[in-house]
């Protein structure tokens, strides 16, 4: 893509407002899972769990036709579409906590996802393509940084607005006098959700209304990356005859299982070592401000140090070191090595996206639709985990379910980007 200097730092600027939106809404859910527990009554972990299950299996659901919405729209108008569905969302969740009705509430979940999906599927490959591809980790990085700012800020926040003195609040619903004093207390703690996601439903809306009248260029995906790798391109008929781009679409479901296990599932594993909620809330920014160091890292060093497939093998390999700490290790420590999952987790989006997308040409639209699908690994990976440790010893449900993801990770950033590459 030419331009010029002034429209190229414009453009990644705005891009990076959107991934900071991406990560305030993306990383409520942690904290979340310790509201829904608390407010709609749940008894077990694997039913509060059901938050991330309703908000990452919109990817899986909406991914594909959030393609044919983008061919339809151009990419800029799509995420002014992406960002109204999250506001439509947001209201609904807002609305239907406060009346305590779970069903409805996922619901909500579910449709703020259905957003960002349409939001991802324009902003991951636009972000990837708007420069040179041997450089995307490094932009990408730049949005990781926004992304995983947000993050930290957002458990903070309903930490402070929602989730203040939760242990106090559990031990007061723990023991009160009959069920209509525990029903008052639990409909006016969540009431306190309504607020702060009215005033997020109408910042995204003031949002979507913005990008229309930006700067923001239009750009066509298969036009800017229709660079062949090694063989031409023109007797593929099918995103199915990319190998790597499959291999990557399972690279994206299993990282991303990791990077909500490390950030949305920290607190409950806190837990397991009976450390109280008014600490727990707060463990996803810990996991995040090592993300955002992994960030800063990779926005250093990648190209000029460091490739990307390196950079990938890299944090493979922290990954597996860290998830074997946090099983050998107790209490804070153990919790300490899920945290630093996240230094080990940061240069995996950045690295793997390029990698699956590089070459696709006129196929990049459903090639990046097919990768945004593998972000429903959010929702299932952390669903087992939370099934399972109330059956089993939670350390050994963890590092079971995280080493071989870690090892796949491995293996991608080994062979697999290659595999259909001449």
């Amino acid at each position: 893509m030419q331009n010029n200097s002034r429209q190229y730092i414009q453009s990644v600027s705005i891009i990076g407002i959107l991934f900071f939106i991406f990560g305030f809404v993306t990383w409520l859910n942690g904290p979340l899972i310790t509201f829904v527990k608390l407010a709609f009554d749940l008894d077990t972990d694997s039913k509060a769990f059901w938050v991330t299950t309703a908000f990452y299996m919109a990817y899986f659901f909406l991914a594909v036709p959030s393609s044919w919405i983008l061919e339809k729209t151009g990419m800029k108008k799509g995420m002014a579409l992406g960002l109204l569905v999250m506001a439509v969302g947001t209201f609904i969740f807002g609305h239907f906590a406060t009346q305590r009705n779970y069903s409805i509430s996922l619901l909500g979940l579910f449709i703020i996802g259905s957003g960002l999906s349409v939001l991802q599927t324009a902003c991951n490959p636009y972000i990837s393509i708007i420069g040179p591809i041997e450089s995307a980790a490094q932009r990408i990085s730049v949005m990781g940084i926004c992304n995983k700012t947000a993050g930290i800020l957002s458990p903070i926040v309903l930490g402070a607005f929602v989730l203040k003195d939760v242990s106090s609040l559990e031990d007061k619903v723990k023991h009160a006098a009959d069920f209509a004093a525990r029903e008052q207390v639990l409909n006016e703690f969540a009431s306190s959700i309504y607020w702060p996601y009215m005033i997020m439903a109408v910042i995204l809306v003031a949002l979507a209304f913005w990008i229309t009248r930006s700067p923001l260029p239009e750009i066509k995906a298969s036009e800017v990356n229709a660079e062949p790798v090694g063989k031409t391109q023109r007797n593929k008929t099918s995103i199915l005859q990319f190998p790597y781009l499959l291999l990557g679409a399972f690279c994206i479901f299993v990282y991303v299982g990791v990077e909500v296990m490390a950030g949305d599932a920290i607190g409950t594993y806190g837990k397991g070592f009976n450390i109280s909620s008014d600490q727990t809330k707060y463990f996803t920014s810990f996991t995040l401000v090592a993300m955002l160091a992994g960030y800063v890292i990779g926005l250093g060093a990648i190209p000029k140090l460091i490739s990307q497939q390196t950079a990938l093998k890299i944090s493979a390999w922290l990954g597996i070191i860290f998830t074997a700490a946090a099983l050998v290790s107790h209490g804070y420590w153990s919790v300490g090595f899920v945290a630093a999952l996240g230094l080990a987790n940061a240069l995996m989006w950045p690295a793997i996206w390029p990698l699956a997308i590089e070459g696709l040409g006129r196929f990049t639209e459903r090639g990046s639709a097919l990768l945004i699908m593998g972000i429903a690994g959010g929702a299932i990976i952390p669903k087992i985990f939370a099934t399972l440790k109330d059956q089993y010893d939670f350390q050994w449900v963890f590092f079971v379910i995280m080493l071989p993801c870690y090892l796949y990770i491995l293996y991608f950033s080994i062979k697999g980007h290659r595999v259909g590459k001449a």
